[in-house]
């Protein structure tokens, strides 16, 4: 089968057209993956993030730092309401957002942008997340006040700065919304009001970012360039890569594929932070919702099949309480069943081609040794070491009254300590593989299959 599976796409319109894109062969796929493999070894030999580091490096450093004047300007007007509603505004672009709203994208109505959004979002996070690990920018330093009121600006301050995310990830967002609207022929007063709504909410997480002193004046200029060229890309491709995802030939083996070699080409930065484990989650979700709509798209996702979707108030509260449930349970048990299959997996690795691994999280909650003790008591050392480093930085760094400036010095010469404990195999330098980048992975893809595949299955099942 070279064209499409099903014999017709979505489109933007209110009408269904036919589209005959022929998919790309597998010999294609092989090379796309192939080149991919090569690009992430010469990576690792060549050490192009240290490279490419040191030279990006200090002209960030004095950005953030010429940077500092504004944001005290700022943050002069300081009151406790706007440091709530603009920590509360910023949660629209965080995971437990996510987490809600794309679900319901596809269990009421809308899976074509729900899967859109799900796949430009987890390459704005790959590539933002990428960004800042590359470059290792501080936060923005002493005096500045880091207002971080909730989980996930907690969270969030313990990443490094450029470029923001939040402005990378409100961009596309907000922007591709507004583009599936126009496509689908919405009343002009509709998408004037959604225009401003959208500008507004997008004035507001930029400008917050600055207020609650997250990030530099230079963050937000690159992410909001980041953003919008990643949204002018997907723009042009969106519907290419609907094409493939519906009816492309070896399309979970291929996204799986990519997915993996992601994961490894991902920068190591000078010190742990959480946008790799963030990443991965994201890389998870995205391989979920693939694999779930390549599957039963013309059942549960196509136009026809949308388009029969009640939305009575009865209909829409019993479909997300019902999916909701539905969604955790499966990851769940498969985070349980993946901490008991996978150190099998890495035993029989370990013994069949010599790979050493560790775990930093999952599998030490169950006392599972996977490694030798040397090895182990070394990268437990080193994980203890950056945590530790972490902590004190956002303990000090993240209350107002106690301000501490970071040394410049040690930004630019990175003595944080480095990835050996989460680092791969093309490099001697790295010793063991984290275990726990798989079990994240896996509970998240299962996740997300859940939503797209299991769930839509279990509505009609029940006639919901």
């Amino acid at each position: 089968m070279a064209g499409l599976a099903h014999g017709a796409l979505q489109s933007n319109g209110p009408s269904v057209s036919v589209v005959t894109l022929k998919i790309l062969p597998t010999p294609w796929q092989f090379a796309v993956v192939g080149a991919i493999f090569i690009l992430v070894i010469i990576a690792r030999l060549s050490s192009c993030t240290e490279y490419l580091r040191g030279l990006v490096q200090p002209f960030v450093l004095r950005r953030v730092e010429s940077g500092v004047p504004v944001i005290l300007a700022i943050q002069e007007y300081r009151h406790w309401l706007l440091d709530n509603i603009l920590g509360t505004i910023a949660t629209v672009v965080s995971a437990p957002f996510y987490t809600v709203l794309l679900p319901m994208l596809f269990w009421h109505g809308q899976p074509k942008l729900g899967r859109q959004l799900t796949l430009l979002l987890a390459t704005c996070i790959y590539v933002g997340n990428s960004f800042k690990d590359t470059v290792c920018a501080p936060r923005p330093p002493a005096p500045v006040c880091r207002i971080a009121s909730i989980g996930s600006e907690k969270k969030g301050s313990e990443e490094y700065g450029l470029p923001s995310s939040h402005s990378i990830n409100i961009t596309c967002f907000s922007g591709y919304i507004l583009y599936y609207l126009w496509g689908q022929k919405v009343e002009p007063d509709t998408i004037f009001m959604a225009s401003i709504m959208f500008t507004t909410l997008v004035t507001l997480v930029i400008f917050g970012r600055l207020y609650l002193g997250m990030h530099s004046p230079i963050d937000i200029f690159v992410g909001c360039a980041i953003g919008a060229s990643l949204l002018l890309v997907w723009f042009n491709v969106d519907c290419y890569l609907d094409t493939f995802i519906i009816g492309g030939e070896y399309v979970i083996p291929f996204w799986a594929a990519i997915s993996i070699l992601g994961l490894y080409a991902y920068p190591i930065p000078q010190s742990h932070t959480p946008s790799f484990e963030d990443h991965t989650a994201f890389s998870g979700v995205a391989f979920g919702i693939v694999a779930g709509v390549h599957r039963v798209f013309p059942h549960y996702h196509s136009a026809l099949a949308a388009s029969a979707v009640s939305l009575t108030v009865a209909h829409v509260f019993t479909r997300t309480a019902l999916g909701i449930v539905t969604s955790i349970a499966v990851k769940e048990g498969s985070k349980l069943l993946a901490t008991l299959v996978f150190p099998s997996i890495c035993s029989a690795l370990k013994l069949l081609l010599g790979f050493r691994f560790h775990s930093s999280y999952y599998m030490k909650s169950k006392r599972t040794v996977l490694d030798d003790v040397e090895a182990s008591k070394d990268s437990t050392e080193l994980q203890a070491l950056n945590s530790n480093e972490i902590l004190n930085d956002i303990e000090s760094k993240g209350r107002c009254d106690e301000p501490q400036v970071p040394d410049r010095k040690e930004a630019v010469a990175g003595l944080g300590a480095s990835m050996t404990w989460r680092a791969l195999k093309f490099n001697p330098e790295y010793e063991s593989m984290d275990v726990d980048t798989g079990i994240r992975f896996v509970q998240y893809a299962a996740l997300a299959w859940s939503v797209a595949d299991l769930v839509p299955h279990i509505f009609s099942l029940l006639n919901l």
